[in-house]
């Protein structure tokens, strides 16, 4: 009976022993566990995949579909104290800084600023303060997963990036995840209104989308090439033009309405510029 109890105990002990390793995981985060000899990184690949290619930081690339990926824009704005008021707009991505450090799910983590290359910041929300730099020239945002590695699409980490200057306030730029596109890229003033020429590669949309004013009753003619079928909206004035892919469509209107409004693609939901009529 004694030898029965004893056994019986041993048992009891060892559950509870296991219990508590399970509970403890990797930092005690049910979400962060992995086999002994194996690194987070590698333990958290189920969600994109881990490349051996890393960023200029030393941070491993996490490999996801094009779709479904995170995206961000940024908004820099000089602030009177010095440095930068940022706002990173992400889209298909949330920050997680109470999970930071745990494992890599798709479309949380944080983002880290890097100014001319250098790391600036760290963001764990939309709204971060970049200090002042001399001579900084470009600020650039790169999402992270909690894990610290780098949200990727086709090689490429998923980031964004807006010259600093003292001037106006830099506009909102579309993710770098793309190739330049061939199409031509230019703006032009005519007597008869404006011409605004807009290349789409991937998720790359070139030039930069910027903020561009106009007078009321001013004509403006949009030339957009794209490298897929998709179409071009103008939130609005609810004019739409489809785009067939790698030729370029026209459409003009005349700005008769005041106020902000966006131009953008239905498919793939690229910013293209935004309209400023006054």
């Amino acid at each position: 009976m004694t030898a029965r109890r004893t056994a019986r105990a041993a048992a009891v002990l060892l559950a509870l022993a296991l219990g508590a390793v399970v509970t403890a995981g990797c930092g005690g985060r049910p979400t962060t566990h992995h086999k002994p000899g194996t690194s987070h990184q590698e333990a958290t690949g189920a969600n994109g995949s881990l490349l051996t290619t890393k960023d200029g930081a030393g941070h491993r690339l996490r490999e996801v579909p094009a779709a479904g990926a995170p995206a961000v824009r940024i908004e820099a704005r000089p602030d009177s104290e010095g440095g930068w008021n940022v706002h990173l707009l992400v889209e298909r991505f949330r920050f997680t800084p109470e999970s930071t450090g745990g494992a890599a799910l798709l479309g949380r983590g944080h983002a880290r600023l890097l100014v001319d290359g250098r790391e600036a910041a760290r963001a764990y929300g939309p709204w971060v303060h970049v200090p002042a730099g001399t001579g900084a020239r470009t600020l650039t945002a790169r999402l992270l997963a909690d894990d610290h590695t780098v949200w990727s699409v086709a090689g490429r980490p998923v980031e964004a990036s807006v010259p600093l200057g003292a001037g106006a306030p830099s506009a909102p730029t579309a993710p770098s995840t793309g190739s330049a596109p061939t199409a031509p890229t230019t703006r032009t003033a005519r007597p008869d209104g404006r011409t605004l020429t807009i290349g789409i590669a991937g998720n790359s949309v070139q030039p930069p989308p910027s903020r561009v004013e106009l007078k009321k009753g001013e004509r403006l003619t949009l030339q957009v090439t794209s490298d897929r079928a998709d179409t071009l909206h103008v939130h609005g004035y609810d004019r739409e033009i489809e785009l067939p892919p790698g030729r370029q469509a026209t459409l003009t209107l005349t700005a008769d309405r005041t106020g902000l409004f966006e131009v953008e693609t239905h498919e793939s939901g690229l910013l293209l510029t935004q309209l400023v009529v006054r």
